[in-house]
């Protein structure tokens, strides 16, 4: 850099490499959190050309982020050791060569294997990105602006999938959807190495690699009970499932107490900040990502509303998601960050209460209405939650913290998908006479396809049943999260935030 330049010049060149990194940073973010939700939109086609089962379709959906779930911790270790930047990379490979892989899948399982696939080269990218935004933006003001622009790629990108894949249904067949992620990829492979730096812990010690396979041990088997219990009712191999999941999560967490270097570092979750902030962002994305599981089938197979449409009235929760994120860096100067945490929460638990007010033959402002202040409070509170995980951690473990942060939010959306989606499930199956047929029993899409008349009408007013139940779930569920934050963060002060670029 030239000397002759002002001090003022140099931190507006520096600042100007920064911000590019962070756009950089926000691609991998934006398209991993639209491929959580735009397969939403296109169930309905899946379920017409694959034919899914119920549980195959719940797979389909949520395999991807319980691989996420279940990798995030090893990836955000394997970065600290290796290399943030290089583990960046090498994820944006695999995300692409999975993408070709679920575009053209021809059957069921082939789709849950490519979308497995895919979660494993999320779960490359996901860790990196909020470690290196830690690394780059050394400045706490700055930082927590960059953090509320990666949660707005994040919260943006949620609700952006099913008007991507909207658009996409109506142009092109239901791969299409992936294909998009591999431009994307390729931008990914070009701009990181030229604005990116190198990150590593210089002193990771030991890896362990058992950890590693305990760490994916202890969740699929309990999701896999979970949908057990949604398909068959209590039985002995759902009850089996769960407590094998539970038994290898108590050895795992047992490891971690034991080793010198551990994958999980559980002394961070003494800090009573960081582990409220990990749980709340849990909680919140779980009530979150189950609803986006169902509104696009009400969109689309109880109001009968074309793809496309039904995506642009999706369009307000996009622009909510957004504006909650940058929001809070904003509202962060003046008011307690437990104000604002708990508050957006309780903003969101009130649009869970106004979906209540839908029907089978009308609710479509009130949805709108509703999922857009859901979109709007959760946004706000994870900016600030992220934000307080990361700061918590020292820079050398900025990896494994990050893996934590988003290993809570995709543990939270898979578990949202899984246990909201089984019980809107069950209670659509429990609406639907027998008499209807196995298809229409399944799925909604199955009914569609099948059944007419007054049967059909049956199903959409079962499938509404199930999204009341999810609408009372979701409330309950972020009241509580809301009025805890407020307590356990009570003590955080307000920081100063300004946006210097």
């Amino acid at each position: 850099m030239d000397c002759s330049v002002s001090r003022g010049e140099i931190v507006v060149k520096a600042g100007r490499r920064e911000w590019a990194a962070l756009a950089v940073l926000v691609l991998p973010v934006l398209l991993i959190s639209v491929d959580m939700t735009v397969l939403g939109f296109a169930l309905p086609y899946l379920s017409e050309d694959l034919a899914p089962t119920g549980t195959e379709q719940l797979w389909i959906v949520d395999i991807y982020s319980f691989m996420l779930a279940g990798l995030l911790v090893l990836m955000g270790t394997l970065g600290d050791r290796v290399g943030r930047r290089k583990l960046l990379l090498a994820g944006a490979v695999a995300f692409g060569v999975a993408s070709v892989l679920a575009a053209f899948a021809t059957s069921a399982w082939l789709l849950i294997a490519a979308r497995a696939l895919l979660g494993v080269g999320g779960a490359t990218l996901m860790p990196s990105t909020l470690s290196l935004i830690r690394g780059i933006f050394v400045d706490q003001a700055q930082r927590r602006v960059a953090i509320a622009v990666w949660s707005a790629g994040f919260s943006g990108g949620m609700a952006l999938g099913p008007v991507v894949g909207g658009w996409l249904l109506e142009h092109f067949w239901w791969g299409s959807v992936f294909l998009i992620n591999v431009p994307v990829m390729v931008v990914l492979l070009i701009a990181g190495p030229l604005l990116l730096p190198e990150a590593r812990d210089p002193n990771p010690g030991r890896f362990d690699p058992l950890s590693a396979v305990l760490s994916l041990a202890t969740m699929l088997p309990i999701v896999y009970g979970i949908k057990l219990f949604a398909e068959h009712g209590f039985d002995l191999k759902a009850v089996v499932s769960v407590l094998a999941g539970a038994g290898l999560g108590v050895l795992f967490v047992r490891r971690q107490q034991s080793l010198a270097d551990p994958m999980l570092d559980l002394a961070l979750f003494r800090n009573r900040e960081f582990s409220t902030s990990v749980v709340t962002n849990l909680l919140g994305v779980f009530a979150l990502t189950g609803l986006l599981f169902l509104v696009p089938q009400y969109l689309q197979l109880v109001l009968g509303l074309r793809p496309m449409v039904a995506a642009l009235w999706l369009l307000p929760t996009t622009v909510a998601g957004v504006a909650g994120a940058l929001l809070a860096a904003r509202l962060a100067r003046r008011l307690p960050v437990s104000t604002l945490v708990g508050g957006g929460l309780l903003l969101a638990a009130a649009g869970f209460g106004l979906l209540l007010g839908i029907g089978v033959d009308s609710g479509l402002a009130v949805l709108v209405v509703g999922f857009a202040l859901v979109g709007l409070g959760v946004s706000l509170s994870e900016t600030l939650t992220n934000d307080l995980i990361v700061t918590a951690a020292p820079p050398e473990r900025a990896g494994a913290a990050s893996a934590i942060s988003e290993t809570g939010f995709e543990l939270g959306g898979a578990l949202g998908t899984a246990v909201i989606g089984s019980v809107a499930t069950a209670v659509y199956r429990a609406g639907v006479p027998e008499s209807a047929g196995e298809a229409a029993r399944e799925t909604l899409g199955g009914a569609t396809a099948t059944v007419s008349g007054e049967l059909l009408h049956t199903a959409q007013a079962a499938f509404v049943s199930g999204l009341h139940v999810t609408a009372v779930l979701g409330t309950v569920l972020l009241t509580y999260t809301g009025v805890q934050a407020m307590i356990l963060l009570r003590r955080r002060r307000a920081v100063n935030v300004a946006f210097t670029a």
